[in-house]
């Protein structure tokens, strides 16, 4: 059975249309992560809302040695995304024009896991959604908990 030319073209066009929805909905995203508590996604700069980690080139001191603790906040996260889609909720832009957002991989709060790993804390000064996770880890001794450190707010005042 022949499709009459006017019907022929109808469905190429809905073909078309599905194909780049489809496209559209599940090329891939481009996502850098620039610190512990910001990253990129497809060049738009966005802040995790909440939460301070450690500057990159802040220190801690665990067992008399020096550790890169904000390094290894940036490297958790990477661990933690991976190559998976990151999910942003944003709350709006900061004094530096980034936006403000809590991301999430497979449904999962990032703000939440860096702070409950001991490797962010709650930024109570904005918010006190992230405390009970900072509490968790401090009690567990996890990350820089288990370290002699400066809050991320402190550090950057003294440099």
């Amino acid at each position: 059975m022949y499709l009459s030319k006017k019907k022929a073209i109808l469905a190429i066009s809905v073909l078309a249309l599905v194909f780049f929805f489809t496209y559209n909905d599940v090329k891939s995203q481009d996502v850098k992560i620039t610190d512990g508590d910001t990253i990129k996604i497809n060049g738009e700069k966005i802040r995790f809302s909440g939460i301070d980690t450690p500057e990159l080139k802040q220190t801690c001191i665990i067992n008399g040695v020096e550790n890169f603790c904000g390094l290894k906040a940036k490297e958790i996260l990477i661990e933690k995304i991976s190559d998976q889609k990151v999910v942003c909720i944003s709350e709006g832009k900061d004094q530096y024009k980034r936006t403000l957002a809590e991301c999430f991989v497979n449904d999962e709060s990032l703000s939440s896991y860096l702070v409950r790993s001991g490797y962010a804390f709650a930024y109570r000064k904005y918010s006190k959604k992230f405390v009970s996770d900072e509490e968790f880890a401090k009690s567990n001794k996890l990350g820089i908990w288990s370290m002699e450190f400066d809050y991320p707010w402190d550090w950057r005042k003294k440099n």
